[in-house]
């Protein structure tokens, strides 16, 4: 350790530089006498660490992680804390007290209002705070944040884990990012209890040998007709939605989304913004007839943008566009037919399933697979190819559109 000339007392050893820099798991003594040091786990998480002596007996209170606790902030804390035993006090039960008043419930709400604006997509939003409200908040929701360990979160985890792995492996990732959020604003110490790979892993199977991620269930080719004529004869603007979904061959969010900003009826066209895209680029759609009159007839609301509207003028809900689908297959299947399944897995197709019908349509019909990925917004090719390919084809992608729609409302068409 190192000692100042003049003052004959113990330096500080560590440095921004080095606290911002620093990778290799272990222990580093700040020195100056405030028994600080800044741990590195070997996954990474890095804590302030304060050992002190109450009372005569050693402790170790954590002061947060940096960047957000910074080298000052800590030696600060330190330093504060060194006071506090000085003439008294405990900083270690005081911490633990504004721990204790901090439950889980209290820290998802105090993460999701500062994370949630990072979600372009609403519909991500909405299923983040859905699976921890669903799955978690009912267990471990009134448990203070700076108690919860591994025990709690396999408690939430295990009656899911085999049964709704995809769910509770996402729900998983959600926790541990509620958790990690609550150890750098210094409301727990510790490693995270929610951390997959040498901690939960050890105790629940892989999620990828217990299930393996399937395609969304998909209408059949020899069912869409049927489907189609079963859809135009519903009523309400999330049939409509859906209709025109199916039309497009567009996502579900993109058209719960669409603005009467992004529509030219005139040129028959609907210009979807970069921001609104999952690839990230704006994406033309061109309108069949058909297209355009679904859009000419519908009801617009003074008071909303959106050109499939809420009740209350908001934008429609997926559970909306989804519930028509399953209300057409139990009516279906009511009426002594066979419902609308998936060829393969025999689960009632789903809205985003449309897109792999039309897709299996344009191959059947020997559409080029550029043109079709293309109405689909995928990424196609490398990026020399997209660079070299100046044209969107929306020309003929019309024109397959329109192919498209003339199979659907007509059963004798050849699909």
């Amino acid at each position: 350790m190192k000692f100042d000339s003049k003052k004959s007392r113990p330096t500080n050893k560590l440095t921004a530089l080095f606290v911002r820099n620093v990778q290799d798991p272990g222990k580093y003594h700040d020195g100056g006498g405030m028994g600080l040091y800044l741990r590195v786990e070997p996954n990474g998480s890095r804590f302030w660490i304060q050992r002190i002596t109450i009372r005569g007996k050693r402790r170790e209170l954590g002061l947060g992680s940096p960047p957000v606790i910074t080298l000052a902030m800590a030696r600060e804390q330190a330093l504060d804390n060194k006071r506090l035993i000085r003439s008294g006090g405990d900083p270690l039960t005081e911490k633990r007290q504004t721990q204790a008043t901090l439950s889980f419930e209290q820290a998802v709400e105090k993460y999701l209002s500062v994370k949630l604006a990072e979600f372009r997509n609403e519909k991500h939003r909405k299923q983040w705070r859905a699976t921890l409200d669903t799955y978690a908040t009912p267990i471990i929701g009134p448990v203070p944040i700076g108690e919860i360990e591994m025990r709690d979160v396999l408690r939430v985890l295990e009656p899911i884990w085999a049964q709704k792995t995809e769910t509770a492996s996402r729900l998983r990732g959600r926790i541990e990012a509620v958790l990690s959020w609550a150890t750098v604003a210094g409301h727990r110490t510790g490693d995270n209890p929610a951390r997959w790979k040498g901690n939960l892993s050890e105790m629940l199977a892989k999620p990828g040998k217990i299930a393996k991620p399937g395609n969304f269930p998909a209408l059949t080719l020899a069912d869409a007709p049927r489907w189609w004529a079963d859809l135009s004869a519903r009523e309400g603007i999330a049939a409509q939605a859906l209709r025109f979904a199916c039309m497009t061959a567009a996502r579900s969010g993109e058209v719960r989304g669409m603005i009467w900003d992004e529509v030219e009826l005139d040129a028959a066209l609907w210009i979807i913004p970069a921001v609104r895209m999952k690839a990230g680029r704006e994406h033309r759609v061109p309108l069949t007839e058909e297209g355009v009159a679904l859009l000419q007839g519908l009801p617009r609301l003074a008071s909303s943008p959106y050109v499939f509207f809420a009740p209350q003028g908001g934008m429609l809900s997926d559970m909306s566009i989804s519930a028509v689908m399953r209300r057409m297959h139990s009516a279906d299947v009511k009426a002594g037919g066979k419902g609308y399944v998936d060829a393969r897995s025999g689960r009632a197709a789903v809205p985003h399933g449309l897109r792999s019908t039309f897709r299996d349509w344009a191959a059947e019909q020997g559409y080029d697979h550029v043109l079709a990925e293309l109405a689909l917004a995928h990424t196609v090719g490398s990026e020399v190819e997209r660079a070299y390919r100046r044209t969107d084809m929306l020309i003929r992608r019309r024109e397959m559109l329109s192919a498209w729609a003339d199979c659907l409302r007509n059963p004798t068409s050849k699909l």
